[in-house]
C-alpha cells in the first residue's frame, strides 16, 4: 500500500518527496553554502570575512564552476538527508497528534523534528558534511582529492572510517537536532496555525514558499555556532570538538561561532522556501501519479 488508511501521505510518497525536495534546495542554494563554509573556514583571514567577496573572489580566480566544488556531494546528501527526515517526522509526528484533528502543539511539532534531526544526522548528513567541507577546505589548499570518492578513500586511508566520515559528528548533530526541530517544528506550527485561522491553500506554492523562508531564518539564529563548530572539525584535516571551539575562540573569540550568518542566513530563507514548496509540489504530483 502507498497510501495509509486514513489518507495520510504514506511513508513512500514522503520518502520520495523529501528526496526530490532536498535535491532541488542543493543545486539552487550550492554556492551560498560554498561561500559560507570558506567564510567559516577562513574568516580570520584579511578579506575572507564577506561571503559575498568571496563568491566574487572565486568566480573571478577560479571559475564559476569552482563555487560548486563538493557539490554533488552535497546534492546527494540532501536528497538522503531529507528523504530520510521527512519520512521520520511524519511517523514521529503521528504519534503524538491528535486522532481527530491530526495537529501537534508547537512543542510536540519541535520535539518531533529533533528526533527527525538524529536520525538524520546519523544515517547521512554528518558522512556528506565531512566530505562537502574537506572538499571545499581541500580547493583552497592542497588540491589533492579528485573527486568526492577519491576524497572518501583517502580519509578512509588516512584516518579510518570514524574519523573519515564522522569527524564532527556530535556538533553536526547537536546542529540537525536544532535545525530539523526548529526548522519542521516551527514550519508545522505556522500552517497549523494558519489552517486554524481560515487560510486558504496553504500547501501551494506561495504560502509554503514564505512559511518556508520564516522557519529558516529561526533556524539560523539559532543554529549558527553549532554550524561554525562542525564545519571547523570537518575541515581536510578532521579536528576535535573540543580543538575547533578553541581555534575559533583563538582567531576572532565569541564573534567567530557567528561566521558566514550572512551568507547562511541567505541561504537557509531561500532553502526553506525553495524547500517546502518543492515537497509540497512533489507530494502533490507524486500522488496524482499514484491516483492517491
Amino acid at each position: 500500500m502507498v497510501a495509509d488508511a486514513d489518507g495520510k501521505t504514506s511513508p513512500l510518497v514522503s520518502l520520495l518527496a523529501g528526496g526530490i525536495a532536498g535535491g532541488v534546495e542543493a543545486a539552487c542554494t550550492y554556492p551560498f553554502e560554498f561561500a559560507k563554509t570558506r567564510v567559516q573556514l577562513y574568516g580570520h583571514e584579511k578579506g575572507v570575512r564577506n561571503p559575498f567577496y568571496v563568491v566574487a573572489k572565486v568566480a573571478r580566480e577560479e571559475g564559476l564552476g569552482a563555487l560548486y566544488k563538493g557539490c554533488s556531494t552535497m546534492i546527494v546528501g540532501s536528497i538522503g538527508k531529507d528523504a530520510v527526515r521527512f519520512v521520520a517526522f511524519d511517523k514521529i509526528r503521528s504519534l503524538f497528534e491528535d486522532p481527530s484533528t491530526h495537529r501537534l502543539g508547537t512543542a510536540q511539532s519541535i520535539g518531533a523534528g529533533m528526533v527527525a534531526g538524529v536520525v538524520s544526522s546519523t544515517v547521512i548528513v554528518t558522512p556528506s558534511e565531512r566530505i562537502k567541507t574537506a572538499l571545499i577546505d581541500d580547493a583552497k589548499t592542497t588540491q589533492r582529492f579528485r573527486s568526492p570518492w577519491h576524497c572518501i578513500v583517502s580519509l578512509f586511508r588516512e584516518e579510518g572510517l570514524r574519523r573519515a566520515l564522522y569527524s564532527g559528528y556530535v556538533t553536526t548533530t547537536l546542529k540537525q537536532i536544532g535545525t530539523t526541530g526548529f526548522r519542521l517544528g516551527s514550519y508545522s506550527a505556522i500552517k497549523d496555525w494558519e489552517r486554524a485561522r481560515g487560510v486558504r491553500d496553504v500547501d501551494g506554492p506561495v504560502v509554503s514558499f514564505a512559511n518556508g523562508a520564516v522557519a529558516g531564518t529561526v533556524t539560523t539564529l539559532a543554529t549558527q555556532p553549532f554550524d561554525t563548530v562542525k564545519t571547523q572539525a570537518q575541515r581536510a584535516r578532521a579536528t576535535g570538538t573540543v580543538e575547533a571551539v578553541t581555534t575559533i575562540m583563538k582567531q576572532d573569540g565569541v564573534r567567530g561561532f557567528w561566521r558566514g550568518t550572512v551568507m547562511r542566513l541567505g541561504r537557509t530563507v531561500m532553502a526553506g522556501g525553495i524547500l517546502f514548496t518543492a515537497n509540497e509540489q512533489a507530494t502533490k504530483g507524486i500522488k496524482a501519479v499514484l491516483g492517491q
